[in-house]
C-alpha cells in the first residue's frame, strides 16, 4: 500500500481537500492529513478523520497519539506529500527553512516527492515575492501544481483558483498507484481513430474512442515510463505525465511513429488506423446527384508491419492489436507472424463488454510462446498486463 501525506492549509479551497482525500482512499491509498491551525477555520478535522480513519494532526505537541516522534514517523512512511491547498504562508516558510508547526516540520523531514497546489487571490499569487519563493522550492525539487484561472472566492477573476480535484488526483496517482518499474523506459502508444478526407466536408473513419490506448499510456506513466501518446481525435481527457501528439490521418500517425520509433523501448499500437483512403481528395464538396457513387481507394501504409520489420539494434518490444468478428485466434496468429510483432492483443467485437466505447475489455494476449486468455477487466488492468509482459521480455 502507498502512503500519502496530505497537508491542508488556510485557504477557502480547503473544503475541496476532503474530496481529494476521499478519492485517494477509494483508490486504495493510505492517507494521513495534517492541517495548519488556521485551516481548521475552514473545515473541521473530523471530516478528514472520518474519511481516512486516521487522526488528523494539527498540534506538534499533541499528546493524544501513540508514542513516537510523530512528524518523523509520518515523514518516513510517506511516498508522496501533497500540500493542497497551499497558502502563501506555508510556501514562504518552506522556501526559507522555517519549521514552526506540525505541517512545516513534517514536510521538511520528508525525503519523498512534494507537490504544492497553491490557491489564493490573484494578486497574492502573482506577487513577485511569492513567485520567487516558488522558484526557490522548485530548485529544491518541489513541484508546483499550478492554479487555474477563473472566478475566485473573493470575487476577482484571474489565476489562483484551486485546480480541479480529479486533476490533482491524477497527478498524485503518478506517484502512488504503482511501483516505478518502468522508470528509464520509453513507451510509445497509439490510440483512437484516423480520419481519411474525401472532400473538404467529409471523411472516412471508425468507431474507436481511444479508451484502450489512453488506458495503456496512463498505466505506463504511472509506472514511471517516459510516455508518448500519438492519438487521433477523441473526447478523452489528456492523461497526466504523457507527451501527446495529435494526428488526423493514417499518414500523420505513420510519420509521428517513424520519427520516434528507433528510440522507444516499448511500442503499443492500439489505434484503429484506416487500412484504405480515398485515392484523391476532391478540392470542393462532392455534390449529390441521381447517380450511384463509388470511391476509388488505395492502401495506407502499414505502420505495425513497417516497424516490426525495421527494428533498431537495441532490444525493443512491439505490440499490435487485432479486433476481429470471426476466427479470432487464427487471424491474430497470422497477424503476429506477418507483422513481426512480439505480441498481438486480440479481442472480438462479439464479446459483451469488449471493443469500442467501453471501459472494460476481454482479450487474448498472443505471443510466440503461447496465448493467455484474460477475463473481462478494466482497460487499465488490461494495459498493466500488457506492460507486465513487455517488461518481462525486456528484462
Amino acid at each position: 500500500m502507498k502512503h500519502l501525506l496530505l497537508v491542508v492549509t488556510a485557504s477557502i479551497a480547503a473544503y475541496k481537500a476532503a474530496d481529494l482525500a476521499h478519492a485517494f482512499v477509494k483508490a486504495g491509498v493510505d492517507v494521513h492529513v495534517i492541517m495548519t491551525k488556521n485551516a481548521t477555520n475552514f473545515i473541521h478535522p473530523l471530516t478528514f478523520e472520518t474519511l481516512t480513519q486516521h487522526k488528523c494532526l494539527i498540534d506538534t505537541f499533541d499528546r493524544n497519539f501513540d508514542y513516537s516522534v510523530e512528524h518523523i514517523s509520518l515523514a518516513k512512511q510517506s511516498d508522496l506529500v501533497m500540500v493542497a491547498p497551499a497558502s502563501a504562508d506555508i510556501v514562504g516558510k518552506l522556501a526559507n527553512g522555517i519549521a514552526d508547526d506540525m505541517a512545516t516540520t513534517t514536510i521538511m523531514a520528508c525525503t519523498c516527492p512534494v507537490l504544492i497546489a497553491p490557491a489564493m487571490n490573484t494578486n497574492m499569487y502573482l506577487n513577485p515575492i511569492f513567485q520567487d519563493n516558488m522558484k526557490k522550492l522548485a530548485s529544491y525539487g518541489y513541484r508546483e501544481l499550478k492554479p487555474v484561472s477563473g472566478l475566485l472566492a473573493c470575487g476577482d477573476v484571474g489565476t489562483g483558483k484551486f485546480p480541479p480535484v480529479d486533476e490533482l488526483f491524477e497527478e498524485g496517482m503518478l506517484y502512488l498507484s504503482h511501483d516505478h518499474d518502468l522508470a528509464g523506459r520509453k513507451v510509445l502508444v497509439t490510440a483512437g481513430p484516423t480520419e481519411e478526407a474525401l472532400d473538404p466536408i467529409r471523411f472516412l473513419t471508425n468507431h474507436s474512442t481511444g479508451r484502450m490506448g489512453y488506458a495503456i499510456a496512463r498505466s505506463a506513466a504511472r509506472r514511471g515510463a517516459e510516455v508518448t501518446l500519438i492519438t487521433g481525435k477523441t473526447n478523452l481527457k489528456d492523461p497526466k505525465g504523457v507527451e501527446l501528439v495529435h494526428i488526423v490521418s493514417a499518414q500523420d500517425m505513420a510519420d509521428a511513429v517513424f520519427k520516434r520509433s528507433e528510440e522507444e523501448d516499448i511500442m503499443i499500437f492500439a489505434a484503429a488506423v484506416a487500412d484504405y483512403r480515398p485515392t484523391t481528395i476532391a478540392p470542393e464538396k462532392i455534390k449529390k446527384s441521381d447517380e450511384d457513387f463509388s470511391i476509388p481507394m488505395e492502401r495506407t501504409i502499414d505502420i505495425l508491419n513497417t516497424v516490426g520489420h525495421n527494428r533498431p539494434a537495441k532490444p525493443q518490444y512491439i505490440v499490435g492489436f487485432a479486433m476481429e468478428s470471426e476466427n479470432l485466434l487464427d487471424n491474430a496468429s497470422a497477424k503476429l507472424d506477418k507483422k513481426g510483432a512480439d505480441m498481438i492483443v486480440a479481442n472480438s467485437i462479439r464479446d459483451t463488454g469488449a471493443g469500442f466505447g467501453t471501459d472494460t475489455n476481454k482479450v487474448v494476449l498472443l505471443t510466440r510462446e503461447g496465448s493467455t486468455d484474460l477475463p473481462l477487466m478494466s482497460k487499465d488492468e488490461v494495459g498493466d498486463r500488457i506492460l507486465d509482459q513487455a517488461l518481462i521480455a525486456l528484462s
